[in-house]
């Protein structure tokens, strides 16, 4: 099942799911589980290209 969900609804429904999850008495309970998995599809990232590698630095060391 695919929610087509504008920006503004998606807001508002991480905003609701957070804050659900993060006052939940029983925060080990299934049903809190289970939101806290769904809250986590919705704050996936679209695909984007891969960030360059990083640069990589030698430590000079002078020897004593």
């Amino acid at each position: 099942m695919h929610l087509d969900l504008t920006d503004e609804e998606t807001t508002v429904l991480i905003r609701e799911l957070t804050d659900i999850t993060f006052g939940a008495r029983y925060f080990l309970s299934p049903r809190i589980k289970s939101l806290e998995a769904i809250l986590g599809k919705l704050r996936q990232a679209p695909a984007c290209a891969p960030s360059p590698p990083g640069q990589h630095y030698e430590l000079e060391w002078e020897g004593r």
